[in-house]
């Protein structure tokens, strides 16, 4: 079987879990074509990114040769290019820039027909509902075949972007949890319930002695925060610089460490500075994956700010290694995050919340051992690495037509 993945940004080192899926598809035999939209700078990928990045096809830039291929096989295409103009023009509330950026991006999903015509793949899967979804619909309607996509968290929440087309479209949906179905299922209201699936993302488990090892390391410090991701608006890092400028002044001693890059961290840096945060809250930058593990370690409360999110796979991670865990009780993070018995949650956007939450804990920090154990038991219980990746790939293959054969058993198991 032959099967094309694509998402905007491919290989990534904050989506392993894409690579995860490829390569238990490829272990039973599948023939994975790697695709992305933009094309992505091999520097910071760890070695098995890099490999993915070596045979990944790129989409952007393109060559004026693909353009006009493009275009031809649009053109020679005149029901579908009209069904797919339709679409765009359906789309409410959608500006002009919008509109032409779309254009834009069918163009390039044309290109990936081109790509993936002589390759004879049968079926596409995209993750995340962005660009890289409208060139999987496109390409699966100039040749004839399915597509399928995974969606996240803002990718549904804050831009769904000709989302009711792809939904219509698709052979199937996977989520990343409960919430994100019946949000779904809620707002459009046509999807077909068996057609929206809840597959879960996962972390590898620790043993309760690795558990037990970074707890001991623990020394007498500053209560210290720790948050892990891009800076992007989205993860409203400015938030958490606030909060913690908060607990400053209520003379709670606390040090935080912003794991991650992005176009936010020049603002950031001036919030630091303007609320005389240097030396209390520092932005590492990006870090290896590898290296990841021992600011876990070191952290007392590991915090998010975000104001979107599907599941986070770095509460899966924090949890994992019975770290105490405080997060926004937004979108599917409940399902992972039950307040005071696997972590805390505070209220959405009050920094009141936050502040007086990080303070209880900090108070209380010697006797939650029971959460921090609750937290480790309910990662491996629910949200293991390898058994969540299996039955992705069993349903996965379940939905998608096989060569020569009918449709195999129209059920994707849960978990």
């Amino acid at each position: 079987m032959n099967v094309a993945y694509i998402s905007n940004e491919f290989p990534s080192p904050v989506e392993p879990y894409v690579m995860d899926e490829i390569n238990e598809l490829r272990r039973r035999d599948v023939n994975v074509i790697c695709c992305s939209g933009k094309r992505v700078a091999p520097h910071a990928l760890s070695l098995m990114e890099r490999a993915f990045w070596k045979e990944t096809r790129y989409f952007q830039p393109l060559s004026d040769d693909q353009l006009t291929r493009a275009a031809r096989r649009l053109v020679s295409n005149r029901d579908e290019m009209w069904r797919l103009s339709r679409f765009l023009l359906a789309e409410k509330d959608s500006s002009l820039n919008r509109r032409f950026r779309t254009v834009g991006h069918t163009l390039m999903g044309s290109v990936l027909a081109e790509e993936l015509a002589p390759l004879e793949v049968e079926h596409i899967h995209c993750h995340h509902g962005y660009f890289a979804s409208w060139m999987a619909l496109v390409a699966a309607r100039l040749l004839g075949i399915n597509f399928s996509i995974t969606l996240h968290g803002s990718d549904l929440l804050q831009r769904a972007d000709l989302l009711e087309a792809k939904l219509r479209e698709c052979k199937f949906c996977v989520t990343v949890s409960e919430f994100n179905r019946e949000y779904l299922l809620r707002h459009y209201p046509a999807m077909p319930r068996e057609k929206v699936l809840v597959q879960r993302l996962g972390v590898d488990a620790l043993s309760s002695g690795a558990v037990e090892t970074l707890k001991a390391a623990e020394g007498h410090r500053p209560f210290c925060l720790l948050a892990v991701g891009r800076l992007h608006p989205v993860k409203n890092y400015s938030f958490l610089i606030e909060a913690c400028s908060d607990l400053r002044a209520q003379g709670v001693d606390t040090f935080c460490w912003i794991v991650g890059e992005g176009s936010e961290r020049a603002a950031l840096e001036r919030q630091i500075i303007k609320l005389r945060l240097q030396g209390h809250v520092q932005l590492v930058g990006h870090i290896p994956r590898s290296e990841v593990g021992s600011y876990y370690g070191h952290a007392d409360l590991v915090v998010m700010t975000s104001k979107s999110e599907g599941i986070p796979v770095v509460l899966m991670e924090a949890m994992s290694r019975g770290k105490l865990v405080l997060a926004p009780a937004i979108t599917g993070i409940p399902e992972l995050v039950e307040h005071q018995a696997t972590g805390f949650l505070y209220e959405p956007g009050s920094c009141e919340s936050f502040v007086n939450s990080v303070r209880w804990i900090q108070a209380n920090q010697e006797r939650l051992a029971g959460v921090r154990r609750a937290a480790a038991a309910k990662v491996a219980d629910s949200y293991h690495r390898q058994r969540n990746v299996r039955a992705f790939a069993d349903g996965f293959l379940a939905r998608v037509p096989k060569p020569g054969g009918d449709y195999a058993n129209s059920v994707l198991q849960q978990i």
